[in-house]
């Protein structure tokens, strides 16, 4: 049975939100992204409400979205999301008893916060997956802005498993993958098998892709400074240190470079996670990186990776993952997919 659903999700620098209508074959119906004001919010978190509510109304005009029920994609750097085994049980014995559980590994207190735990895997009796904690305060905030601007929140889904539901339709059975998807201020790095997200980190840097740097000319406009900005050249690969990939460790040397210490240090951080990941006790080792995001986009990103990784880097259309009925520029395109796959399957 078809249905419609909008995924929404608020970044730093904008809100997007994405239209689908659901089936074997998905079609995404309607698309846009309106800008926040800086410091309106940070990733996920809303620090000034009107200017948010505001934004989410203009998008709803400009857009000519149909509904107002949204699932809401959270993506906040101060999510927990850790590896974690605990006895078998049935699914509500387990959230009543998550709490007593685990409050001496989150970073507030066990009523600040908002639990959910994804199973991975179960050997006897102990079944291992992915905790995963938010501040309470922060969905609330985010629920009551949407609430303002006229919307229901239907669910609440974190980022990264709309990324892993991404990528199970992109892998082979049995394969494991990463997804990695590039933002403004934030990379995403989730290992999947079967659809099943084995390994969430979060990264919190800044890129320089075009919209960052349109933004930031804009700014220096706006202020009228005469200051010096660094141009970004796109990466060359011929000037920096050299990186070490898998291959390295069998005597070959893989080299990545860019110009941008910013691209250099997010490719590092998203290279030595892959790594950790597939350093992990019994952990099956990522055949392929799927990448996505803004990010995805700047000149030299997707070479590296594969360079330094020694295995294979796709690019992630969002024409290959729902007929277009929206039309997008590329880099929205790329960052669009991070939150179709808010709706490719139920929040948490």
């Amino acid at each position: 049975m078809t249905r419609t659903v909008i995924g929404l999700e608020i970044t730093e620098e904008s809100v997007r939100a994405v239209e689908v209508r659901t089936g074997r074959v998905p079609v995404l119906l309607a698309a846009g992204s309106v800008p926040l004001p800086p410091d309106a919010a940070h990733d996920s978190e809303v620090l000034d409400p009107e200017a948010v509510t505001l934004a989410v109304r203009q998008l709803w005009s400009r857009a000519g979205f149909k509904s107002r029920s949204v699932v809401l994609g959270l993506g906040s750097r101060r999510i927990l999301v850790r590896e974690y085994t605990t006895q078998a049980m049935h699914p509500r014995l387990l959230r009543q008893a998550l709490p007593f559980q685990v409050q001496d590994l989150l970073p507030v207190p066990i009523d600040q916060a908002v639990l959910d735990f994804y199973p991975a895997s179960q050997s006897g009796d102990q079944v291992t997956g992915l905790l995963v904690a938010a501040v309470a305060e922060t969905v609330e905030q985010l629920v009551s802005t949407l609430t303002a601007a006229k919307l229901e929140v239907e669910s609440v889904d974190l980022m990264p498993f709309g990324l892993a539901r991404i990528a199970a339709v992109r892998a082979a059975a049995g394969e494991t993958v990463a997804m990695v998807h590039i933002t403004d201020h934030t990379t995403y790095v989730v290992v999947v098998r079967d659809g099943i997200p084995l390994f969430v980190r979060i990264i919190p840097i800044d890129v320089p892709t075009t919209a960052a740097r349109a933004r930031a000319e804009a700014q220096r406009d706006d202020t009228d400074e005469q200051v010096e900005v660094e141009t970004f050249t796109p990466p060359s690969l011929s000037d920096v240190a050299p990186l070490r990939s898998r291959a390295s460790m069998r005597g070959d040397l893989a080299i990545a470079e860019a110009t941008d210490p910013a691209v250099v240090d997010m490719v590092r951080r998203v290279q030595s996670t892959v790594q950790f990941a597939d350093s992990r006790p019994g952990a099956a080792p990522v055949t392929s990186v799927h990448l996505s995001g803004a990010g995805a986009a700047i000149t030299g990103v997707q070479a590296a990776l594969a360079q330094l990784l020694g295995i294979r880097v796709d690019l992630v259309e969002l024409a290959s993952l729902a007929t277009m009925k929206a039309p997008m520029d590329a880099e929205s395109a790329l960052d669009l997919v991070g939150t179709l796959g808010v709706v490719f399957g139920e929040g948490i």
